[in-house]
């Protein structure tokens, strides 16, 4: 049923592809002029180019040191300064492919190469930014709570790999696990769509965005029209979304335009012209919460691609969860905890407790919202992921954009492989962008070779992000398997034990898999001697891109 539903919209979709397709090609010459100019005068270009001066400017005082005294002198702070900038990179707590990753364009660039891993290689804090920190901690801990002992029970009855991969979320990021909760997965972005139009329809008390993008168009018009009208009505509507994901989809001071409307809103990170390392720490999160009750996340964005009202690349596949129960109030305090640190407020979380009785709620196996911060050193994105592979005795499906991993991640689907899991992968044949796609062709060999099956999605472009293990354990997230999801970017998930969603995930992976083309060992031998050197150079710089 599932799989003819995709088969139908894949359809439909192809026939509105070819339509968008010719009104393109009408438009012809004049779209690429209007596209150049749009460039040219968006505060995107006047902010990429002070950026660009900035560091000119500080190149500026490099290169005249270097003509105004011998070469003798200045060969040697050159040999100071680059042994200096390579033994912090090497010192650092990043991994290493990362820290070599750096390294050359230092040593061979000592200039522009130190400014550019000033600008973009690192993700260190002044003592302002751990204080904001800790106090967000703080918060964390004082509002999430603590796992309750029906939930250790249960827990436990699942046996000791569960407890410790739910043990491990709570520490790191203080997300507590709850059994009261009901789970329901969407393998498309378009079936998802409708169920959250018909949640955002019964709020009442209150109404919590937050989105990587946000593009105008039907999916966020129809959302905004229910968000617009409930704001009417009383209900306390937020929206906030990351600068640099909107830079290009939403217009200038568009949080003024939402507040006129009765939405809250606040812009995560704003794309300023000034250097600093905070430009790499994007919100990358999708969360959406109603009244406490009600929550969804996964890879779904507020823009039409990903309802396949529009065409990118070619079908868009991507997926999402809802929860209806105990576990939203993660997402509650998350949402909340980013939004008093954006506005510099800080409120009494207690008044946006559920109104949802606990006898309302289907029990549903173990559900564990987590998030993650690039700030406090611990990937638990990426921890996620090595559990869940780690625990796997049967197999492991998972899906994700981009296949971007560093030793540790490869090493343990590897090994996973060769120890007789079944380890299969889904990735884009389509891409969204061509670099990244073949550095992530760049790694498939290794892992073919350890007996991983990988299959590319062949209708166009897989953006969900599922992990599927032994029909036991599950995620389904916002958290791509590259360096930046991995480790820069603000990131969510919900990890699941004995959920009815986990064979969601596993029925949308074996249908999706039998829509897609599988790469095989041969076909990466057969690779051309140039093509093999060019995935050899993005191996090694692909944690950079």
């Amino acid at each position: 049923m599932r799989e003819n539903q995709e088969k139908q919209s894949i359809e439909m979709h192809s026939a509105a592809a070819k339509e968008w397709a010719k009104s393109k090609l009408k438009q012809g010459k004049q779209s690429i002029f209007s596209r150049l100019a749009k460039l040219i005068f968006h505060r995107g270009f006047f902010i990429s180019l002070a950026l660009l001066l900035q560091l000119l400017v500080l190149a500026i005082p490099v290169v005249w040191f270097s003509r105004t005294i011998s070469f003798v002198y200045f060969f040697a702070v050159y040999i100071v300064v680059t042994l200096v900038a390579v033994l912090h990179v090497i010192s650092s707590r990043y991994q290493a492919e990362y820290k070599m990753a750096w390294v050359v364009p230092i040593l061979a660039l000592p200039v522009f190469g130190g400014l550019m891993y000033l600008l973009y290689g690192g993700n260190r804090m002044g003592k302002r930014a751990k204080k904001e920190m800790q106090m967000q901690e703080a918060t964390l801990k004082r509002y999430m709570g603590t796992a309750s002992e029906e939930t250790i029970g249960e827990l436990e009855h699942m046996g000791g790999d569960a407890l410790t991969q739910s043990r491990y979320l709570e520490t790191a990021c203080f997300s507590p696990p709850h059994t009261h909760t009901e789970t329901t997965y969407f393998p498309l972005g378009d079936t998802m769509f409708r169920q959250m139009k018909l949640e955002l329809e019964q709020a009442e008390k209150y109404i919590f965005l937050e989105f990587f993008i946000i593009h105008p168009g039907k999916m966020w018009g129809e959302i905004l029209e229910i968000l617009e009208r409930k704001a009417r009505a009383g209900v306390d509507v937020r929206v906030m979304y990351d600068d640099v994901g909107c830079l290009y989809t939403l217009p200038t001071g568009y949080e003024a335009t939402l507040e006129k409307m009765g939405i809250r809103c606040q812009v995560f990170n704003r794309y300023r012209p000034v250097v600093t390392l905070r430009l790499n720490n994007r919100d990358h999160r999708k969360i959406m919460v109603v009244d406490g009750n009600v929550a969804f996340t996964g890879g779904i964005n507020l823009a039409d691609e990903y309802i396949n009202e529009k065409e990118r690349f070619g079908h868009w596949k991507d997926s999402g969860v809802m929860l209806r129960g105990d576990a939203v109030w993660n997402f509650t305090v998350m949402f909340l905890s980013g939004w008093n640190h954006v506005a510099g407020i800080q409120e009494d979380f207690s008044a946006f407790r559920p109104t949802l009785p606990v006898s309302d709620v289907v029990r549903d196996g173990v559900v564990q919202p987590y998030d993650d911060s690039p700030l406090d050193d611990r990937p638990v994105g990426a921890n996620v992921y090595h559990n869940l592979i780690a625990k796997a005795t049967r197999y492991v499906y998972l899906t994700t954009p981009y296949l971007i991993i560093d030793g540790d991640m490869t090493s343990a689907l590897c090994v996973a492989a060769q120890s007789g899991v079944d380890v299969r992968i889904i990735t884009p044949h389509i891409p969204d962008k061509k670099i990244v796609f073949e550095a992530t062709r760049a790694h498939y060999q290794l892992l073919l070779e350890a007996g991983v099956r990988i299959f590319e999605y062949t209708p166009g472009f897989i953006h969900a992000k599922n992990f599927a293990v032994d029909d036991r354990f599950g995620t389904v997230g916002t958290v791509n398997m590259d360096y930046r999801s991995l480790y820069l970017h603000f990131e969510c998930g919900v990890w699941m034990a004995g959920s009815s969603a986990i064979s969601g995930v596993r029925e949308d992976f074996l249908a999706t898999q039998a829509l897609s083309e599988e790469i095989t060992l041969e076909w990466a031998k057969e690779m051309s001697h140039h093509k093999r050197l060019i995935h050899a150079l993005l191996r090694a710089f692909s944690h950079l891109l």
